[in-house]
């Protein structure tokens, strides 16, 4: 059985954001990269399919740059993950070529996929679209945001949480593509022996023009990125005289309803 798990290196959620000087993407010298949580979690389930399983094989596929890319990899194949592949790319590219760029790099590899996981989304872009563009692209059936997952074989029943909190379950047959979110298991954290291990398992990378994809498939083009603006400092009220209190309500209630606008 073929695994390939897609992961994403985003910024870690305690630092600072800064645009680049060209506006066209953030700053990315400083920060500091971790995988994609929700990716942890596929990471994990493939590794619990691989231990009933001995037979499976998974590879973790990434698509960014070189300097950013290779720690989430090699963090996936110090959990247990086989072999990974790096797809070299700047790190501002859409959610088509990045499909397609982890299309090209899994056919590249050769093995044909079995069963293909993802993250339902990333936490720095928060688009969640590679996953259906991927699946649509192999022709492969989809299911997104899983948060219960069974496997027999080549059969799968997967369930969602739906808006009202309301359940629903699929039957799907291997090879499909399934996108999952928090709740499925408890990633595990890699471990010294893992950890050096990691550092000779097997890891290609291709440029993009090696796995099909080039600047005209892009379909979105950023600019004029910038930070949000800075919230306003909280005004105080002296309540604590019982003579003062009508005003203070009546001056709170005018600005909750003229400023803030949520009455």
């Amino acid at each position: 059985m073929n695994i390939f798990v897609c992961v994403k290196q985003v910024p870690d959620t305690e630092t600072k954001v800064v645009p680049s000087a060209d506006k066209i993407y953030i700053e990315t010298k400083q920060v500091k990269w971790v995988m994609n949580p929700y990716d942890e979690f596929a990471v994990e389930q493939a590794l619990l399919i691989k231990s009933k399983d001995t037979s499976a094989n998974v590879t973790v596929v990434r698509v960014g740059s070189v300097q950013a890319s290779t720690e989430a990899l090699r963090t996936a194949m110090a959990m247990g993950a086989d072999d990974a592949v790096l797809v070299e790319a700047v790190d501002n590219i859409d959610s088509f070529m990045i499909a397609k760029a982890l299309k090209g790099a899994i056919e590249k590899v050769g093995k044909q996929p079995d069963l293909i996981l993802c993250g339902k989304q990333a936490v720095d872009d928060d688009c969640s679209q590679v996953p259906q563009i991927l699946a649509q692209m192999f022709n492969l059936p989809s299911v997104s945001v899983v948060n219960s997952f069974e496997w027999q074989g080549n059969d799968l029943t997967l369930k969602r949480e739906i808006e009202g909190g309301s359940i629903e379950v699929y039957s799907v047959k291997t090879p499909c593509v399934v996108s999952v979110t928090k709740g499925l298991n408890q990633p595990r954290y890699a471990s010294l022996p893992g950890i050096m291990k990691a550092k000779k398992k097997p890891l290609a990378q291709y440029p993009l023009s090696e796995v099909g994809v080039s600047e005209a498939d892009r379909k979105i083009k950023y600019s004029n990125v910038s930070l949000p603006p800075e919230k306003p400092k909280g005004k105080k009220f002296d309540a604590m005289d019982e003579k003062n209190i009508q005003k203070v309500v009546g001056e709170v209630a005018s600005l909750l309803r003229n400023e803030a606008k949520v009455i």
